[in-house]
């Protein structure tokens, strides 16, 4: 089992959503966050004076897979996540971490029959 963590463009969501429904990944968590990495943020004008926005908001997934889902849903991801045919600085990231061990409350379920 994997936990994927994706941080993408707000504008994109949607498009992603779309993209993992069609690998038939329809589990996921969504946050909004803020972070800067190449793009360092920019500069806004605000009543005439001129100031810095270090903090780019983004959007977290967060998705559960076993591993027979993993390269889809990365692939899918990235169809959905990427700004034209070749992509941007700031389309986002994708981080995978292996998953211990997963619960269903409301079962006791373990592991991969959990997610």
């Amino acid at each position: 089992m994997k936990l994927v963590i994706a941080i993408i463009q707000p504008s994109r969501l949607e498009a992603v959503k779309m993209a993992l429904a069609e690998v038939e990944v329809f589990r996921l968590t969504v946050m909004d966050v803020q972070g800067f990495g190449r793009q360092r943020g920019h500069t806004e004008m605000y009543r005439g004076r001129e100031f810095t926005i270090n903090l780019v908001r983004k959007v977290q997934l967060t998705i559960a897979v076993n591993d027979a889902f993993l390269q889809p849903t990365i692939d899918a991801i990235i169809k959905g996540g990427r700004t034209g045919p070749e992509g941007e600085v700031g389309d986002g990231k994708i981080m995978v971490l292996p998953l211990e061990d997963c619960i269903r409350i409301r079962t006791g379920e373990r592991g991969g029959d959990a997610i």
